[in-house]
């Protein structure tokens, strides 16, 4: 000992690294050992001696490292899993007494801290708070593969810590965690029946995909996570894209020898670093007590479950009961060592009743056959003001769910350094006490209560449309009735039918239904003698069976999986043939849920809720916020809608069409929005003209009403219509190039019924309307030839001139009873001058020509160009003045080669502004030194030869050899 004392005096170490010249090397996994020692090679002052052990080893196309001594070396065992540059640490600690409870008090937690990815928390206090739902998830996942490895009666408290040290964003975590945590259970002095193996696979294009990427599987349409022992499945997770049951029992078939993969490396890892398992002291019971029990209880149990009159309550009275009698012969014994473990012993002899009756037998407690699902019933539209909701019953089993739409800055934040940055479909899981006859205290996330919210999620997201489809948010709040097994299911069958209530467009309704199985094990070989598989199982069998095996899907196939066991592992072919069991009990259940609604519900309700995406420049948008967002607040008070805001996209969401409306008329009045000619509007009058009133609409944005558009009745004053400060709805008719708008109140009216006339029918003949626009110098002319639908008759219309060409008047002509020598004299000649005195334009009318004009009618007139003039009856003699003003040319006729009479309007520089009658206006430019010398009121024959940019008709005049 003295040498040892004067070896330390003599290190020229500080004093608190002086005990390493004892000789002894760092602690690692918990033992203290003395480093090898070297009086050549000595370390160097201040450096520590860590010994680590490193294994390493090939899965699918990645290279795994297992490492243990290098950090964590005081927990009871720790790994560090790795993978390409992500890297997770697994803790196992365990106490040192028994807890008081039966159960063994597993913890399992999950962490992701956002420094593994270099980021700093976006949260007030600026670090992790409470565990999202990702973290609690992840949890489940590992525990639920280890938990039936504990050996039975193994009541000390376990905790399991799986904390992400670094991501490189290729690879998900939760996979690398659970090995790693099998892994350090391994080199703990835990008793545990491991190791276990965990893998994912994906399947893209048909090919399956071990341990794909984050970015493979987002193309994936599989996502399947398998657990296992050597020979033995453990754990069960998928979600897919209706996979057909053959497909999927392929890939578990295939991911079983990749799972196993993982067990070889922790079995030598531990081999050289780990611990000796310790010997804990197990809560079993005697056989003595168990035969006891049995006979006390047995007989009067199986007379309890073999009555299927019995609901749930009234058998778990009974048995209280019988655990009472039992408990009084016990305490009149004085036996206190059984007394504790009573209850246990009762359950235990419950569970041999029951599961003996169902291999023996095939008859369940509420009588049903094996494969008999419980009676259904289906209610959608339960709840008249959400916007979708339905109530799925079956057996005692009760859910109601409600469907709330959203917009899509509604979505959920996730806020992880792993998966997608948002969730626009959530489906939320509440199972409140009083579904189970109990009292309780409802609090914040239960574990249980997000699994089994998850697992219903993921069913129906594969049936979801496309977000460019259907942008809404969408939310399922599930919410259990009465609980007696499978509540999740049920959840899946009662949100399928709330979102078809909801009219959210599914390719087709998901069902689900829960599995069981009950097992008959050799106890010394472990091996299973007989089996049965049951469907739909209750809570009680649930309770007492060794399986609950989750499968939802659709006709075509399956969309989520979760399996549940308690044993150390059942054999993969009860796995898969427990999948047509389950494929058969689900076509059953989507029978009563498509006669009560098989397609997408029609939402035109108070309550069904609108959803309007508009585009509009960042400016434009930035005038709608505000400073401050004030103007959007304040547009959200008044209408109740709200709106979000994007990179040139605006949303508006609202709880209905009247709300929806009231928000856009807000939004058009402030930043308005493209005008579509058809498009109905809401605006303010501005001002009143003789001719029509302006509107102001759109943002600012200003629009002529004419006088003839405001009613199909006659309309003598505008102001007789409207006024100043009216607020109107109009419809848009027509813009043109340089921005001018045309409204209509009539076009939104319904149409008056044409009068019936008492003569004899009449073909009628199509016209179209004239588009009037105003030039840039004043005057009125003609559009530009568009398609327009012809107009109807009225008090109001006017007279209308058809165009024709010189072959359709050729013809026409040969029909009238008409000499064909005897036609209307031309006007006058021109003179040398090309000028034309409206003296010299009279023309006069033989006796012939008379009876042309009777033989046409009393609406049709032919004049000497060949037009056709319909003019409605005139109650009083009108001036020929007054005749041509009431005439109205239409430009839709007016083609290149027309000829006709014109008047001079105006007389300009370079040309002449022609009248061509109805309010039509032409243009005529003088030719190099052509007489100018032309008076206003001089009638010209001219020839239309084209029509300029903005419409107006460009004339020339017609030679005398022409004539």
């Amino acid at each position: 000992m003295s040498l040892i004392v004067s070896r330390a005096r003599s290190t020229p170490l500080p004093n608190l690294l002086a005990w390493r010249a004892l000789g002894f090397r760092t602690i690692c996994s918990g033992r203290l050992g003395l480093a090898p020692s070297s009086p050549y090679t000595p370390a160097p002052a201040g450096t520590k001696i860590l010994e680590s052990f490193k294994e390493e080893f090939e899965v699918g196309s990645g290279v795994i490292t297992l490492e243990t001594g290098k950090i964590a070396r005081f927990a009871n065992g720790s790994v560090v899993l790795g993978m390409d540059e992500t890297k997770v640490l697994s803790t196992v600690t365990c106490a040192k007494s028994k807890s008081p409870g039966d159960f063994l008090p597993l913890t399992v937690d999950y962490q992701e801290k956002l420094y593994a990815q270099g980021l700093i928390p976006n949260t007030y206090m600026r670090r992790e708070g409470a565990p999202k739902e990702r973290e609690l998830l992840c949890g489940r996942l590992i525990d639920r593969p280890i938990r039936p490895l504990f050996p039975s009666g193994f009541y000390h408290e376990v905790q399991i810590m799986a904390s992400v040290l670094s991501l490189d964003g290729k690879q998900d975590p939760d996979i690398l965690a659970a090995n790693a945590a099998s892994a350090a259970l391994m080199l703990s002095d835990v008793p545990w029946g491991g190791p276990i193996g965990v893998i994912r696979l994906g399947r893209i294009d048909g090919q399956i995909v071990v341990n794909p990427t984050m970015d493979e599987l987002s193309s994936s349409d599989l996502s399947l996570i398998y657990a296992c022992t050597r020979d033995k499945t453990m754990m069960i997770d998928v979600q897919s894209r209706e996979i057909t049951e053959k497909d999927l029992a392929a890939a578990l078939r295939l991911a079983h020898p990749e799972a196993v993969k993982y067990i070889d490396p922790q079995i030598r890892l531990a081999a050289k670093a780990g611990k000796q398992k310790k010997e804990y002291k197990l809560s079993m019971l005697s056989e003595k007590t168990l035969e006891k029990v049995a006979d006390l209880a047995a007989t009067r149990i199986e007379s309890i479950f073999t009555d299927p009159s019995k609901g749930k309550f009234e058998r778990g009275e009974a048995l209280d009961d019988i655990g009472k009698d039992v408990i009084k012969v016990f305490e009149d014994e004085g036996d206190q060592e059984s007394l504790s473990i009573l209850p246990k012993a009762v359950d235990t002899v419950r569970k041999k009743v029951v599961r003996s009756r169902m291999i023996s037998d095939g008859f369940r407690v509420d009588g049903r056959h094996l494969d008999e699902v419980r009676p259904i019933s289906c209610e959608s539209h339960h709840l008249p003001a959400t916007h979708g909701s339905a109530l799925f019953s079956r057996g005692d089993t009760q859910v109601l769910c409600a469907v709330t739409l959203g917009a899509p800055g509604d979505a959920q934040n996730l806020d992880s350094i792993a998966g997608p940055p948002k969730k626009r479909f959530m489906l939320h899981y509440s199972f409140p006490p009083f579904c189970t006859n109990e009292v309780g205290k409802k609090g914040g996330l239960n574990r249980r209560e997000v699994g089994h919210g998850t697992l219903a999620e993921k069913a129906l997201l594969a049936v979801m449309p496309p977000e460019e489809d259907f942008p809404y948010t969408v939310r399922i709040n599930s919410e259990v009735m009465a609980s007696d097994g499978s509540t999740s299911m049920a959840s899946v069958c009662g949100g399928s039918m709330a979102l078809m209530d909801a009219g959210i467009p599914l390719r087709a309704h998901v069902a689900g239904v829960s599995v069981g199985l009950v097992t008959d094990v050799d106890p010394s070989s472990g091996e299973i003698k007989d089996y049965r598989i049951v469907t739909d199982i209750l809570g009680l069998e649930d309770h007492l069976g060794d399986m609950d095996f989750k499968i939802a899907g659709t006709r075509s196939g399956v969309t989520a999986i979760q399996l549940d066991i308690k044993p150390a592992g059942i054999p993969l072919d009860i796995v898969c043939e427990s999948l047509e069991n389950a494929r058969e009990a689900r076509l059953q259940i989507l029978d009563h849920m498509e006669r009560e609604i098989n397609s997408p519900r029609a939402q035109d309700g108070t309550y069904s809720p609108r959803l309007a995406t508009l585009k509009y420049t960042n400016d434009a948008l930035r005038s709608l916020i505000g400073p401050m967002a004030a103007l959007k607040r304040k547009i959200e008070e008044e209408t109740g809608a709200r709106l979000y805001f994007d990179d040139g996209t605006l949303t508006i969401v609202a709880k209905n069409q009247a709300v929806m409306d009231k928000a856009q008329e807000k939004v058009d009045f402030i930043i308005g929005r493209e005008i579509v000619v058809g498009g109905v509007y809401k605006g303010t009058v501005t001002s009143i003209k003789e001719y029509g009133a302006f509107v102001e609409f759109n943002g600012g944005q200003q629009g002529l009403l004419h006088m003839s558009e405001l009613s199909y009745e006659p309309v003598s004053k505008v102001s007789d219509v409207l006024h100043i400060g009216k607020y109107i709805t109009m419809m848009c008719i027509d813009t043109d190039v340089r921005g001018n708008i045309k409204l209509s109140l009539k076009a939104l009216l319904p149409k008056p019924e044409p009068k019936s006339a008492s003569g004899p029918e009449k073909v009628p003949v199509v016209k179209e309307t004239v588009s009037v626009e105003t030039s840039s110098f004043g005057e009125t002319v003609a559009s530009l030839p568009s398609v327009v639908e012809p107009p109807q008759k009225s008090k109001l219309a006017v007279p209308a001139v058809v165009i024709r060409t010189a072959v359709e008047c050729d013809e026409l002509e040969k029909s009238y009873p008409v000499d064909k020598n005897t036609k209307p004299k031309r006007t006058a000649a021109l003179k040398p001058d090309r000028k034309l005195k409206s003296t010299a334009s009279k023309q006069t009318v033989t006796q012939k020509e008379e009876e042309v004009f009777k033989s046409i009618g009393p609406e049709e007139t032919v004049i000497s160009c060949g037009e056709t003039l319909k003019k409605p009856p005139r109650k009083k003699k009108q001036s020929g003045d007054e005749a041509g003003e009431s005439a109205s040319v239409s430009a839709r006729k007016l083609k290149i080669g027309t000829e006709m009479t014109a008047k001079v309007h105006q007389v300009r520089t370079h040309g002449l502004v022609l009248d061509l009658g109805g309010g039509i206006r032409g243009m005529y430019k003088f030719e190099g030194d052509e007489e100018t010398e032309f008076e206003i009121g001089d009638a010209l024959q001219v020839k239309c030869t084209s029509f300029t940019t903005k419409g107006i008709p460009v004339m020339a005049l017609v030679d005398d050899e022409e004539l």
